[in-house]
């Protein structure tokens, strides 16, 4: 299986665990790339990593 270079909106909810609306705000706070094909929104799987590694709490902070 080859695994996605992006995601809708509502995958990114299901994978995250984020609320939609949050997903919209964070997009507004340009927090996560997003990228426009016609119609379509995608988000980056590699902006929803950093997103979440920036935000861990726990981890090895520099």
């Amino acid at each position: 299986m080859i695994a996605p270079l992006s995601v809708r909106i509502s995958t990114a909810v299901k994978m995250t665990g984020i609320g939609r609306w949050k997903i919209y705000e964070l997009i507004q706070e340009r927090a996560i790339d997003v990228v426009k094909i016609g119609s379509s929104t995608l988000m980056p799987i590699a902006s929803l990593d950093r997103l979440l590694e920036k935000n861990r709490r726990g981890a090895n902070k520099s």
